[in-house]
């Protein structure tokens, strides 16, 4: 099969010929007709993830596709049939997977990370009858793949570990793929959201996927800049009066206060949906008091967070890691109803070749970039 190909942490990658899998026992081997470039990749691919420990390598997460073959004892699926996958493949035997937290099984898999991934004509799936979850036929693959990963982690995040309710004001910082999906989710669950970036483009897009309020955050070193003006809301949420130009863009401003001054106070939840010190210092006091802060985005090794607050203001700091594969019927069927449109989340589709120096180009283009390996 053709594959994306790194044979050292940080080299050059490359599309060549490699055997493919075939189906372990208990598994399954998908047809990969669409994969997402997300920035775990890119995190692999320089040498920050422990679990990549054999090179050479071939990256990739996040997929859909249709069952090429399946292994023995496999009960549930059969070729042809179109699936996708959580990015954390669990093992359905441990005391987490029997207590239906399959999402940090402790024995789990990551296409990508502990095997070869998806950025390839063929991927192996270990425990299929645990962690495949059937598509209806009329979701295309680009959509079904950007489930995986992004979409799911933060409907997860919002929906079950932040527990956000309707009227509420939620900030996102960060407005990549995760961070978009968060925004598009809480607000097709009535809440008001506030998008935090550094990028007009992708506050633009947080705008059109229903965020209240933008703020631009300075990029260390530069000058923070202005954002263009807002849009409407998308969703299904009831629409809300757009902010102001000048509450938006915060400039030069502590991020944290322009969204405490924007949500009247801070937020009741706030997630950081990008993963560095700074992000995860502003969403947390970006809170409100009794305020609950979501950790998504992988921090790079120990933060200090401003604990003094936390216990202050009653702070609860929760983590979020995917959302197994049980949990996906709920968001499945809001997907299936409109209420959640993950497919206008990507903004580009490529092919293989193309994969390389999209991956080591990553965050250049907002929005979620598909690979279609056939193309």
């Amino acid at each position: 099969m053709r594959a994306v190909v790194f044979d050292a942490f940080g080299a050059d990658l490359r599309v060549r010929e490699v055997p493919a899998p075939g189906p372990p026992p208990g598994g399954a081997v998908v047809r990969v007709e669409a994969t997402g470039l997300c920035r775990s990749d890119w995190h692999g691919w320089q040498g920050h993830d422990p679990d990549i420990r054999v090179l050479p390598h071939v990256p990739g997460h996040e997929l859909a596709g249709v069952v090429e073959a399946v292994g023995a004892g496999v009960g549930a699926w059969r070729p042809g049939d179109r699936v996708t996958v959580p990015f954390v493949c669990a093992c359905g035997r441990c005391a987490a997977c029997a207590a239906g937290d399959q999402q940090v099984c402790e024995r789990q898999t990551q296409p990508g990370f502990t095997h070869w991934g998806s950025f390839a004509e063929y991927v192996a799936i270990e425990n299929a009858d645990v962690n495949l979850v059937g598509l209806p036929e009329e979701m295309a693959f680009t959509t079904a793949a950007s489930l995986g990963c992004r979409f799911a982690t933060a409907f997860r995040a919002v929906v079950t570990v932040g527990r956000v309710r309707p009227g509420e004001w939620v900030a996102v910082h960060g407005c990549g793929g995760v961070g978009l999906s968060a925004v598009m989710i809480a607000a097709a669950a009535g809440a008001r959201v506030v998008a935090v970036d550094v990028s007009p483009q992708a506050l633009e897009l947080a705008r059109r996927f229903g965020a209240t309020a933008c703020v631009t955050a300075a990029s260390p070193g530069a000058p923070a800049v202005p954002p263009d003006a807002p849009a409407g809301r998308a969703g299904g949420a009831a629409p809300a009066p757009p902010a102001r130009d000048a509450e938006e863009a915060g400039a030069g401003a502590d991020v944290a206060a322009r969204v405490r001054d924007l949500t009247g106070g801070g937020a009741h939840v706030s997630v950081d949906a990008l993963g560095s010190p700074r992000t995860c210092v502003s969403s947390i006091e970006s809170l409100r008091r009794r305020g609950r802060h979501v950790q998504v985005g992988l921090l790079p090794g120990l933060t200090s967070l401003p604990m003094n607050r936390v216990i202050g203001h009653e702070l609860e700091l929760l983590g979020s890691h995917g959302m197994a594969a049980h949990a996906y019927p709920a968001m499945l069927e809001m997907v299936a109803g409109g209420l959640l449109r993950p497919d206008l989340l990507v903004t580009r589709t490529i092919g293989l070749d193309e994969a390389g120096p999209a991956l080591a180009a990553l965050g250049s283009a907002p929005g979620v970039t598909m690979i279609v390996p056939s193309r």
